[in-house]
């Protein structure tokens, strides 16, 4: 009997790491995807620019594409509302409410977990704590309610897929649920080792708060002689310029030759993150370039201590400027193309084999058993 699959993801308006995964799942399957909200803009020179997408009715709600985020209380009833009948495999992509979808008992559904839903969980309280006193009460009780949504949707998954360890042990946490742990995929033969580095440190991603580039700014500031250059954009860009000294530069959004350029050029990556995962570390070592990270994360599971890179402690500015001094003792220790090895674990390669082979394994096994009870 032919397998029909179908995709779900939670929304496609943006082209982060959670859709990266989706753009290799959807290359392996060429399934149909089903999502809230989306927008074919963002989606322009992916895999997915061609793919059939499908969403209810949120996505002819009144801006939809820039205030998706005003119809949260909306998005469990709304996932429920995808019809998914057709199928006999259902794969999601969540990291919100995707996995909520509504599935039969002769339907299999596994879901790769890029997290459970942080901002009702992980990051509550510090959401929370942001929010003037008519906000907090709204806040409190649509994330009440989501937390009792959330916890029993997720029975309706018949296996957990994690994009690392540290996630695997959230959904454990949140859901009591066990996880295969499949890292995502990396693209890393878009990068080439130099072993020639130039003096200077870099540190890429989005200037938004969570990612603490603040501490990375404010150590290097101290550390006058050092230079470094921080790639990205965001709200956080005139703030982060102002609390700079003049041996910190910024280059905003690049291309990514640019991007690439310097990643592999620098004499480390600096990263102060606590990510799921954490891709541009990867990237980085892609290229041969040690990282300097918290050790937190995705990044404890990505970087090894002592071998490609340096891992700190705490986020603050002082346990960044003791790791970048203890990266410069140990500097010549540190191998370009053994670095470059060790990012080859996490290659889209590898990604797509390990998916592939468990969502077959899991068909599988699920055939079986509904012949064994005679369904």
């Amino acid at each position: 009997m032919e397998v029909k699959r179908a995709l779900v993801h939670d929304w496609l308006l943006t082209f982060g790491g959670a859709e990266r995964v989706l753009e290799e799942i959807y290359e392996l399957f060429k399934s149909p995807i089903y999502t809230l909200f989306y927008d074919r803009k963002a989606l322009r020179g992916t895999k997915l620019e061609k793919a059939e997408i499908s969403t209810p009715f949120t996505n002819k709600l009144p801006f939809s594409k820039s205030k998706y985020r005003l119809y949260l209380p909306l998005f469990p009833f709304a996932v429920e509302q995808i019809d998914l009948s057709d199928y006999n495999t259902v794969i999601s992509s969540s990291h919100a409410v995707a996995k909520g979808v509504l599935v039969r008992s002769d339907q299999l559904h596994i879901c790769y977990c890029h997290t459970p839903f942080r901002f009702v969980w992980e990051l509550y309280h510090s959401q929370f704590r942001k929010l003037g006193f008519l906000k907090r009460f709204i806040f409190q009780l649509i994330s009440h309610y989501y937390r009792i949504w959330d916890r029993l949707s997720a029975d309706r998954v018949d296996y957990f897929v994690a994009n690392s360890k540290s996630v695997s042990m959230r959904i454990w946490k949140v859901y009591r649920r066990k996880a295969k742990v499949i890292y995502p995929p990396v693209s890393v033969e878009s990068f080439e080792v130099s072993e020639q580095k130039e003096d200077f440190y870099v540190t890429v991603g989005r200037l938004v708060p969570y990612k603490r580039i603040d501490l990375i700014v404010k150590a290097f500031s101290e550390m006058k002689n050092r230079k470094l250059v921080v790639i990205g954009e965001g709200p956080e860009r005139e703030r982060l310029e102002k609390i700079s000294s003049g041996n910190v530069r910024f280059l905003g959004k690049v291309p990514f030759p640019v991007l690439k350029e310097y990643l592999k050029r620098a004499r480390a990556f600096v990263f102060a993150a606590e990510e799921d995962f954490g891709i541009a570390p990867v990237e980085a070592q892609a290229c041969g370039t040690p990282v300097i990270a918290y050790e937190k994360g995705g990044t404890s599971e990505t970087v090894i201590n002592g071998k490609t890179g340096i891992l700190f402690k705490k986020q603050s500015t002082e346990y960044i400027i003791q790791a970048v001094k203890e990266f410069e003792k140990r500097e010549n220790n540190f191998d370009p193309w053994e670095i470059r090895k060790n990012a080859e674990k996490f290659s889209k390669e590898r990604f797509k084999e390990n998916f592939l082979s468990f969502v077959h394994q899991k068909e599988e096994e699920f055939r079986l058993f509904r012949r064994k009870v005679g369904v």
